[in-house]
C-alpha cells in the first residue's frame, strides 16, 4: 500500500529536468507530504512528448463514499475501474520517500537507498472533477515486508518512457520485483514496565 509520499526541492527539479517544457500554468510543483485527495506533480503523455500533469491523488468510488489511492498490480488490467486507464493513460509519481505504518501505528519511511528518485508507477483517469491518479501496489518485498504487505511499484528512471508509451512493457512491470529499500522510522513506542 501507499497511503502518502513526499516531494522534496531536489525531486521537483528532477521532474522539470526530464520534462523539457513545464507548463507554466503549473506552477510550482507541490512540495512536502502528499496526501489522498491532493494534487501532486505527475508524469503523463497526451503527446509524443511526456508531459508534467498536476493530478489529484484517489479515484472516486462508483457507489461509496471515499477514494480509492492503490490498485493491485496484479489484478488491475482486469478491474473495471482501473482496465482502461492501465491500458492508456499510464503515469509516473516521482517521490523522494513514501510511508507505511507498522502494526503500532509508528511510521516508516521507505526510500532509494543510493539517494535516487522514487518513481512509483500509476494510472489516471478523468472524473467529472478532473484528472485523478492512482499508485500501483505490489506484494512486498524483503525491505518492507516487516512492515505492510503492500509497497508500490517502482520504476528505474530509464523505464519511466516505456511505462508511460508502451502497451505491450505493461505486463512486464507489473509482474517485476521491487528494488530492495532502505528505510528510518521516526518513532518508536516504548513500554515501561514498573516493578511495584
Amino acid at each position: 500500500m501507499c497511503g502518502r509520499f513526499y516531494v522534496d526541492d531536489e525531486t521537483a527539479g528532477v521532474l522539470e529536468r526530464i520534462v523539457h517544457e513545464v507548463d507554466l500554468r503549473l506552477g510550482r510543483i507541490r512540495t512536502g507530504d502528499i496526501y489522498p485527495s491532493q494534487q501532486a506533480g505527475v508524469l503523463a503523455a497526451k503527446t509524443a512528448e511526456q508531459e508534467l500533469e498536476d493530478i489529484r491523488w484517489g479515484f472516486l468510488r462508483q457507489q461509496k463514499k471515499g477514494l480509492l489511492i492503490n490498485a493491485r498490480a496484479e489484478t488491475a488490467l482486469q478491474r473495471s475501474m482501473f482496465g482502461e486507464s492501465m491500458r492508456h493513460r499510464r503515469c509516473v509519481i516521482p517521490a523522494r520517500h513514501f510511508y507505511e505504518w507498522d502494526a503500532q501505528k509508528n511510521k516508516v519511511t521507505f526510500f532509494r537507498e543510493d539517494g535516487a528518485v522514487l518513481y512509483l508507477a500509476g494510472c489516471y483517469n478523468r472524473f467529472a472533477d478532473g484528472l485523478r491518479f492512482i499508485i500501483l501496489t505490489t506484494k512486498a518485498n524483503a525491505s518492507v515486508c516487516p512492515v505492510h504487505d503492500r509497497m508500490p511499484v517502482i520504476l528505474e528512471q530509464r523505464e519511466l518512457a516505456d511505462w508511460i508509451y508502451e502497451d505491450g512493457y505493461t505486463q512486464e512491470v507489473l509482474c517485476k520485483v521491487p528494488l530492495l529499500l532502505g528505510h528510518t522510522q521516526e518513532y518508536e513506542q516504548q513500554r515501561f514496565i514498573f516493578d511495584s
